[in-house]
């Protein structure tokens, strides 16, 4: 039924850059706010970015906002997460996440049992 399938992670060196793509099927993808999590081996896993349903707005943590942009396609129901600048502490298991009620600046404080729909996630390694 739904999905939301995860692509472009892999091993870069610090200093690199990566595009995730989660492309999401079985539901009305116009209808959700996107975003990704992050989960690093040993933490709990953390907002990183959220995009509104027509791109108007995004809200994106402080620890990377000057290097990651998120962006979605509505025609191809897929959302993205351009990486700049990568850090070794950016090494984390990467989840596209949509939820259809919450706004783009509630994700922050969104618990993980509040997301409507879940990726299986992508490896993002950045290496020193």
């Amino acid at each position: 039924q739904v999905q939301l399938v995860e692509s472009g992670g892999g091993l870069v060196q610090a200093g690199g850059s990566l595009r995730l793509s989660c492309a999401a099927s079985g539901f009305t993808f116009s209808n959700y706010r996107m975003g990704w999590f992050r989960q690093a081996p040993g933490k709990e896993r953390e907002f990183v970015s959220a995009i509104s349903r027509e791109s108007a707005s995004t809200f994106t943590v402080d620890s990377v906002k000057d290097r990651f942009a998120i962006s979605r396609d509505n025609a191809k129901n897929t959302v993205y997460l351009q990486m700049n600048m990568l850090k070794p502490e950016d090494t984390a298991v990467y989840y596209c996440a949509a939820d259809r009620r919450s706004s783009v600046t509630m994700w922050a404080s969104m618990s993980i049992s509040q997301v409507d729909y879940w990726g299986q996630g992508t490896q993002v390694t950045v290496s020193s």
